[in-house]
């Protein structure tokens, strides 16, 4: 089987330039989930929210308007409270001088400033959380490049290989590959838990641990410092990366002790740095991780969800960087060169998609999807997601960065796929399958101590 892979410049070349022409716009931008961003570009965070396909930007203009409220609550429960402490004094000084009628009337005016002091206090904190959940439902603002759309087929094609594998003929899709070299079997993860839960045996096993071991070590080898993380978070850890509010239906949830389990390993690796002020000396962090995932939403029905198409668990490679605003889309071009590099190695079709406003995640500012052509299913899955969060991230985990002369920034967070397992290697069989079996691409052959499948 001959793959061609045409050498191309790196698709992301031009996101580099442009926000590097834009830094400081960018900045202001990542940063307008607060009342004064809102307020300083109005009509520029609608646009933007719009391009994002968010749903509610009437929020905009309601949060401004309960802010002016707030900020006017505010200023009343000042004044009262500043005459309350005059009275106080006011008194101290009567009862000194042994003037307690007087004092007796005075404290009956802060009886009634204290009773009209805790109505706005209680007002005042039904508007801030007001302001707050608000402000949380709203996705992070997308970069200048990101394409107008709202569905996946509005994505914009970026790189696209021109050959694809020639398959023998009655050419089976992996589920029933899987089925004829019992290499899964989804009927016993289906007895087990339910649909959406397979059970890997044999090579089928040995094929999903290489995968995973290959996975790791080339990250490594790119300079990423392997960590092993829980596999069930906190809240407070899912609203850092922005999976609570906005993914909270699709995460399973541990009620008994409000706790998560992962999405993806994106979760808890980043949240390794929340509450930290990094040096920047010490900048780029790159870390890799491998975990199981788990996701409630499955997806639709027919061929979508067939075999190892979507899963309610499986697993994945992730790495994620801390970076300086300044390198943080040159550091999203290697991690896209990682990506396909792994792609080259196991021999399979694919291209990179950027994703249109309304196909990108809450958190992200620019996202570029890996899809692997499945032959046998003559369709594109989707296998990585390669994203830029710039400050967004960094934002609610409070993740900041100083330089030499002790100043502060948010940091930019970036993450990928490197890579999804259960499409890799629904694809892997599919591609790969020949008259005699499943051929192993070399690469993947010293780590799964056999050449073909048979």
């Amino acid at each position: 089987m001959l793959l061609f892979f045409e050498k191309t410049p790196i698709c992301t070349r031009d996101s580099r330039s442009l926000f590097l022409k834009n830094l400081s716009l960018q900045n202001n931008l990542n940063k307008m989930l607060t009342v004064e961003q809102l307020r300083k570009d109005t009509e520029f965070a609608k646009e933007r929210l719009a391009h994002k396909n968010f749903k509610d930007i009437q929020f905009v203009d309601e949060i401004i308007a309960l802010d002016d409220k707030r900020k006017l609550v505010k200023s009343y429960l000042d004044d009262f409270l500043s005459q309350r402490n005059s009275l106080s004094k006011e008194i101290g000084g009567l009862m000194k001088d042994g003037k307690k009628e007087e004092a007796e009337q005075l404290k009956l005016k802060i009886a009634d400033i204290k009773e009209n002091a805790d109505k706005l206090e209680l007002e005042l904190a039904e508007m801030e959380t007001s302001i707050f959940d608000k402000l949380v439902t709203m996705p992070n603002f997308p970069n200048a490049i990101v394409p107008k759309g709202k569905t996946p087929e509005e994505n914009e094609v970026t790189f696209s290989v021109t050959e694809f594998p020639k398959l023998p003929e009655n050419a089976l899709p992996h589920w029933d590959l899987a089925r004829k070299y019992n290499l899964i079997d989804f009927e016993l993860g289906n007895k087990i838990t339910g649909a959406g839960f397979p059970v890997y045996k044999g090579k089928g096993a040995a094929l999903q641990r290489a995968l995973i071991t290959f996975f790791l070590d080339k990250a490594m080898e790119a300079g990423y410092a392997e960590v092993q993380v829980p596999h069930m978070v906190n809240k407070d850890s899912a609203f850092a990366t922005g999976q609570l509010p906005d993914k909270e239906g699709q995460m399973y949830h541990a009620t008994a002790d409000d706790f998560y389990l992962i999405p993806t390993a994106e979760v808890p690796i980043t949240n390794l740095y929340r509450d930290e002020i990094i040096d920047e000396k010490n900048l780029p962090i790159k870390n890799v991780g491998y975990t199981p995932c788990f996701r409630r939403e499955a997806g639709s029905y027919g061929k979508d969800v067939r075999g190892l198409n979507r899963l309610h668990q499986f697993d994945k490679v992730e790495i994620v960087r801390i970076e300086k605003p300044e390198n943080s889309y040159a550091a999203l071009d290697e991690m896209l060169k990682h990506v396909e590099s792994l792609l080259q190695a196991l021999e399979l079709p694919y291209r990179i998609l950027r994703l249109c406003g309304g196909d990108m995640t809450f958190s992200s500012s620019l996202t570029y999807d890996f899809e692997v052509f499945s032959a046998a299913q003559e369709r594109w899955l989707e296998v990585s997601s390669v994203s830029n969060f710039e400050t967004f991230q960094a934002n609610r985990l409070k993740l900041r960065t100083k330089d030499a002369e002790n100043k502060k920034a948010l940091a930019h967070t970036l993450n990928g796929s490197a890579l999804a397992l259960p499409r890799i290697l629904a694809s892997l069989l599919e591609n790969h399958q020949t008259e005699n079996g499943i051929r192993i691409p070399k690469a993947l052959v010293p780590y799964t101590k056999f050449e073909l499948i048979d």
